[in-house]
């Protein structure tokens, strides 16, 4: 045990940290697409809401694998599209950027619909006064339902991203240097005590995903809409 100990500690750190980094970024973009989903999916405008319907309906069922690597074998291989800049980590830092875009891509959906049934919870009255009062859709989504109906989800939202911490993992697909990649390198290296390294970094996620809980409770005690 001292052995894999020592072998895994100096590592275990930066391979948390990238994973930190990938949740950080994804959430962030997902909750941005997640929003514009969200808010073609409401819209007064038929061919919005078609896009919006059909992109959430088959993004979302969809494997998180294949989309990962359909943007580093597709859109990166095939298409050349490259998000990072040209040096001696452009390997490694593009296939972050991919591996980001491929969670924003997928966790957008899951955001878009929790949003949804966020607005559900907003009186339907406020938005028939706003839009008598000549507010187009717009000014109506982002000024009245947008604001009440985040605050009303963000437990849901919470769990989110929980599950996009846990999705990180496939990222190693296209070789990201996150917390499974390492996990399954010193699997390899300490084949006779996978118990052992399981357990370690069983324990990393746990810690992240018990945060992010607490954040978000405290959040929605916080912040939950008095009505």
């Amino acid at each position: 045990m001292s052995g894999l100990w020592s072998d895994v500690a100096p590592q275990l750190w930066p391979a948390f940290w990238v994973t930190i980094k990938l949740t950080f970024w994804a959430a962030l973009g997902s909750m941005i697409w997640g929003t514009v989903l969200a808010a073609l999916r409401v819209s007064p405008v038929p061919v919005m809401r078609v896009f919006g319907t059909w992109y959430v309906n088959i993004v979302r069922n969809t494997p998180l694998t294949l989309i990962v690597v359909f943007c580093s074998i597709g859109l990166y291989g095939k298409l050349g599209l490259a998000l990072a800049p040209e040096n001696e980590n452009f390997i490694k830092n593009n296939n972050f950027w991919l591996a980001v875009l491929g969670f924003v891509l997928y966790t957008s959906t899951f955001v878009c619909e929790t949003l949804r049934s966020g607005f559900n919870t907003v009186p339907i009255g406020q938005a028939e006064a706003a839009r008598s009062l000549g507010l187009p859709f717009t000014k109506v989504f982002t000024i009245i339902v947008l604001p009440q109906a985040i605050r009303s989800v963000i437990v849901p939202l919470g769990s989110v991203l929980i599950a996009l911490t846990k999705n990180t993992t496939i990222a190693s697909a296209i070789g990201v240097g996150e917390a499974s990649l390492l996990m399954k390198e010193q699997i390899e290296n300490h084949g006779d005590q996978v118990v052992a390294v399981f357990a370690i970094f069983a324990v990393g996620f746990m810690i992240l995903t018990l945060t992010e809980s607490l954040v978000f409770g405290a959040l929605a005690r916080r912040l939950a809409v008095r009505r």
